[in-house]
């Protein structure tokens, strides 16, 4: 069992590791990593998500829509709880907030998913994790653009009302209004067509062509290290800091939400190979996504970083603890 913990977690840490020195010597800019998030979330990760999905059977995705479900639900109960904490406790702005939110809510799946799970489960592993980030592609993610949308909206409103003088007072525009359009732009993006594409072949039972597959090999087989190196990296321009937000947010993440998972596998009454694949998914540690999504926004609240690194040093033990519960004997 160590060594199935060791052989889960090293490539995944240790590739963290060198993105985090990379950025702390200098090697690489820390601060303008515009380039590498393109790469990643416009590119890589869409496209892998596209043929791991578009590739798997009909058959196959119907009998893991329970899996969908129950991993939908807990991110959406705990982007929910998490939200509110953020603006009505903590006091977050709504992009800081959305970005925090997502930081906790969303499991860093399109890293640690795949390194973590192939070991403990064999290769059939690929596909609960496919549907993990698919799951939260098309739910939290959209509904986090959306708020960054809507933050940049207001930000934009409030300075050209600065610029009047106050003397024209802005249009005034619904919120629900203004969410939905914030959303609407948000769904056009690549990591949220990418999955619902690859999901639509796939359940038309249509078959990818081999060679389109191999011809996107040399790009999807990077996706996982290009978003540990990114995270490392980026976590090396973000200052550390230990506060109430922090230490809840991972109390939450690394405790709370695999628990939650846990309830609605049995709540659902679900096999146990796929409720152990659910719990063992939420009990990674904190996702990138939020990070990145701020990138594109020019927000960087130093709070997500801290809560990514201490959701992830923490997550040396509780997924060591996941691990040696849920991995079949």
């Amino acid at each position: 069992m160590p060594l199935l913990i060791a052989t889960a977690l090293l490539p995944v840490f240790l590739t963290l590791a060198l993105g985090y020195f990379a950025g702390y010597r200098k090697l690489i800019d820390n601060r303008n990593v515009a380039s590498l998030n393109v790469l990643l979330m416009q590119f890589a990760l869409p496209l892998t998500l596209f043929v791991s999905i578009a590739r798997t059977p009909q058959a196959v995705i119907l009998a893991n829509g329970m899996l969908a479900l129950v991993l939908g639900l807990g991110m959406l109960v705990t982007y929910a709880v998490v939200f509110t904490l953020q603006r009505h406790l903590f006091k977050l702005s709504l992009g800081d907030a959305a970005i925090e939110t997502l930081t906790i809510a969303f499991p860093n799946f399109a890293s640690i998913g795949l390194p973590l799970l192939l070991p403990v489960f064999g290769p059939q592993a690929a596909l609960p994790v496919a549907i993990a980030i698919a799951t939260g592609s098309v739910t939290i993610s959209p509904l986090t653009l959306a708020l960054l949308e809507l933050h940049k909206a207001r930000e934009a409103q409030a300075a050209a009302a600065g610029s009047a003088g106050g003397m024209a007072p802005p249009v005034a525009v619904s919120p629900v209004r203004q969410f939905l359009r914030a959303l609407g732009h948000s769904v056009s993006k690549p990591i949220f067509f990418g999955p619902v594409l690859g999901l639509a072949v796939a359940l038309s039972g249509l078959h990818l062509p081999a060679l389109g597959v191999t011809a996107l090999g040399p790009l999807t087989n990077i996706t996982a290290g290009i978003g540990l190196f990114l995270t490392g990296l980026m976590l090396s321009a973000q200052p550390i800091r230990l506060d109430g937000d922090v230490l809840s947010g991972t109390a939450i993440k690394n405790l709370l939400q695999p628990l939650l998972v846990y309830g609605l596998v049995r709540a659902f009454d679900i096999p146990v190979a796929i409720g152990a694949q659910a719990v063992l998914l939420t009990a990674i540690p904190s996702g990138f996504f939020g990070l990145v999504f701020g990138v594109g926004t020019g927000l960087r609240p130093p709070v997500a970083g801290s809560t990514l690194v201490v959701s992830s040093l923490a997550g040396i033990v509780t997924l060591s603890l996941a691990i040696l519960l849920l991995a079949p004997r």
